[in-house]
């Protein structure tokens, strides 16, 4: 069957099907997922390596990260045209509340329903690990909406980088592994260091392209309060920092070095243009993918 002017029934459909979808893919930034999948991807090794790989609580992790993360996106693409940080002299990519694809009411209840499905799933670690799985996904959803909501909202004063760290890093890492083992693992403490230097990375570059339009709309991130030449050096140290803290994961597992060859593809110097973010994204995965693998063979 076709409609008037000859397009099959079945691509109409599929045209609004995409319609549908791509603001919210847009909303979600995909690109930048990796900063949930890559912890938990180390975190599951470090578990593994201390004996106590469980699928189904890696994957439970897994939903949790990546919903935390999309709904603190979708929560950021809202608040953020709400506070007037987003204008159309930004940058960056095109955000979908900004451009008018989707209504800011829309985009917070759906950043509400990713927290709701965090904590569904985050409900069954509190019945199994109690008040430690509870407070550590509680306060990672409050961080998620306090990043950009609240009256003082985190990545407006420059905290940006540190709620980055902490939870894309450190508890994101550590919590994957408790997941499956009960306890705190030691080298999931190590290797939540380079994962979360290398999260704080992309928030750094991204704050680095926007810092001209977030200083004019009052937005004080961190690149805002350093300035540029600063920020730029503080990307730097993320950058060679998560290879120096691969070399201390090394002492612990002598085959994590092999998470060093992942060096030829760090951008030491902030990436500029449309591949930007890109690179760092890429950087990442690989180096977590090979610490991971090193974690598996030591």
């Amino acid at each position: 069957m076709r409609f008037r002017g000859g397009a099959p029934l079945g691509a109409r459909r599929g045209a609004s099907a995409d319609r549908l979808w791509r603001p919210w893919v847009l909303a979600a930034r995909m690109p930048t997922l990796t900063a949930a999948v890559a912890p938990v991807l180390v975190g599951t090794a470090a578990a593994a390596a201390a004996g106590s790989f469980r699928l189904m609580h890696a994957l439970g992790a897994l939903v949790v990260a990546v919903s935390i993360q999309v709904g603190t996106n979708f929560y950021n693409d809202a608040l953020d045209f709400l506070r007037g940080a987003d204008t159309p002299e930004r940058r960056g990519p095109a955000r979908a509340t900004q451009r008018g694809l989707l209504s800011p009411g829309h985009v917070l209840a759906g950043a509400f329903t990713c927290f709701g499905l965090a904590g569904c799933v985050g409900a069954y670690f509190v019945w199994l690990f109690g008040w430690p799985a509870l407070v550590a996904g509680l306060l990672a959803i409050a961080a998620g909406i306090g990043y950009t909501g609240g009256p003082w909202p985190l990545g407006y004063h420059g905290l940006g980088e540190l709620f980055v760290f902490l939870f894309f890093g450190v508890v994101a890492v550590v919590g994957s592994a408790y997941v499956q083992t009960g306890t705190i693992v030691p080298l999931a403490a190590a290797a939540s260091v380079p994962v979360g230097m290398l999260c704080t990375a992309i928030l750094v570059l991204n704050n680095l392209r926007d810092i001209e339009t977030d200083r004019a709309s009052g937005k004080r991130t961190l690149a805002v309060r350093l300035g540029a030449p600063r920020a730029k050096l503080l990307y730097r140290v993320c950058v060679i920092g998560a290879l120096v803290a691969v070399a201390v994961c090394g002492v612990i597992v002598h085959a994590a070095f092999l998470a060093l060859l992942a060096a030829p593809l760090a951008p030491f110097t902030p990436p500029q243009g449309p591949t930007a973010l890109g690179k760092v994204v890429r950087y990442q995965l690989a180096l977590a993918v090979l610490l991971a693998v090193g974690f598996g063979l030591g």
